[in-house]
């Protein structure tokens, strides 16, 4: 799968799809939707449609698509080059949802959870293949929240076709199945070749299955946080398991800090400056802060911003 769009900005949301295949613009076809990646910290949620002809319906299940979960990573790869290698008659859409745009939607000032993001992905996919001409007659998605809920909603913003909404749908419908090996492929490689922003040190690539519960996922939470600037936006900072790390090493690392300031408490302003400023931002001996900061960059270490001023 080629996941070059996604590489070049990993931090919003990259939606790629197939070719429509001619039959699918004439006759009725049926689609089904399912999803990667909803519940670990770490890397992207994918949703993808899947559909093809009712007519064809047999020929996809002749390839013995199967709930991606019960598959492994090489019989999924394997059935998704066979569906790519049918694309006279197989379709796909896939909507990959950064963890930088889900933890941004669940925090910010008007609230936005999970469930909600879910369903208006899958409906947006629905309506991606309407757009693009597929006759659409028939739906199968794999439940998120109460089923009956979702299927009426979906019914409501799609009332010229069927919607069935079901739990375990991608182990009872074999269009369901493709999609979810169409989500799990494209999980797979975007975590495998994930493109880190921020300049990591010694990054490490093991990061365990990526679940909250999982101790080499913790492990490498607790490797890649900065008390200050958080985590990698590769982590879904708005999961309980990131935001507990997060909070125990900036009290760790607050704690010296409130030692420092307890013990200049009534110091003058200029104390207080010269004490929290970082050594590489301090003036040298002898040269001016004015002096300091029209200095290149370079040459004052490390820091980048203007020297703390203080009182005089």
């Amino acid at each position: 799968m080629d996941l070059r769009e996604l590489e070049k900005d990993n931090t919003g949301r990259c939606r790629l799809s197939s070719p429509v295949p001619a039959v699918c613009l004439k006759e009725p076809c049926v689609l089904g939707v399912d999803e990667a990646g909803r519940g670990p910290v770490l890397g992207p949620m994918v949703y993808a449609i899947c559909y093809c002809p009712l007519s064809r319906l047999a020929d996809l299940e002749a390839l013995k698509v199967a709930d991606s979960k019960t598959l492994t990573e090489n019989e999924r790869e394997r059935l998704f080059s066979k569906m790519e290698e049918d694309g006279d008659f197989v379709g796909w859409a896939l909507d990959i949802l950064s963890p930088n745009l889900i933890s941004t939607s669940m925090l910010g000032r008007v609230k936005y959870n999970l469930n909600s993001l879910s369903h208006d992905t899958a409906a947006g996919l629905i309506q991606y293949a309407l757009d693009q001409g597929v006759n659409v007659t028939q739906v199968f998605v794999d439940t998120v929240g109460m089923p009956e809920t979702y299927q009426a909603r979906l019914q409501q913003r799609f009332p010229g076709m069927e919607v069935t909404v079901k739990a375990k749908a991608d182990s009872l419908f074999p269009v369901v199945s493709a999609a979810s090996i169409f989500a799990k492929v494209a999980r797979d490689q975007a975590v495998k070749n994930w493109q880190f922003v921020e300049s990591l040190q010694d990054l490490d690539s093991d990061y365990g299955s990526g679940y909250p519960n999982d101790p080499k996922t913790k492990a490498w939470l607790r490797k890649h946080v900065d008390p200050v600037f958080g985590f990698p936006q590769f982590v879904r900072f708005s999961w309980s398991t990131a935001q507990a790390i997060l909070e125990k090493e900036a009290e760790g690392r607050t704690q010296p800090l409130r030692r420092t300031l307890g013990s200049l408490e009534g110091s003058h302003p200029t104390s207080l400056a010269r004490a929290l400023r970082p050594a590489a931002c301090r003036s040298p001996t002898g040269t001016s802060r004015s002096e300091v900061w029209r200095q290149p960059t370079a040459s004052r270490g490390k820091c980048v911003n203007p020297p703390l001023l203080l009182g005089n």
